[in-house]
């Protein structure tokens, strides 16, 4: 299936909201603003890297579990 550049920063920033609920480190950590701004600036072909997908976990997966 074939993603939008905006369905995968949704699904990505959902995630990392996810990761950053109950471990945030404000010293290590971007927020998830700052986070969101930088996806916003990556290519299409960045975000599916940045999905850390692979044949055992898809991006169909990903966006099922993020989107």
């Amino acid at each position: 299936m074939t993603y939008t550049r905006e369905q995968l920063i949704h699904a990505l920033h959902s995630e990392y909201e996810f990761l950053c609920h109950d471990d945030f480190d404000p010293d290590v950590d971007m927020s998830p603003t700052v986070y969101l701004a930088q996806l916003q600036s990556m290519s299409l072909d960045d975000l599916i890297a940045e999905t850390s997908t692979d044949d055992i976990f898809t991006v169909d997966e990903f966006i099922a579990n993020y989107g």
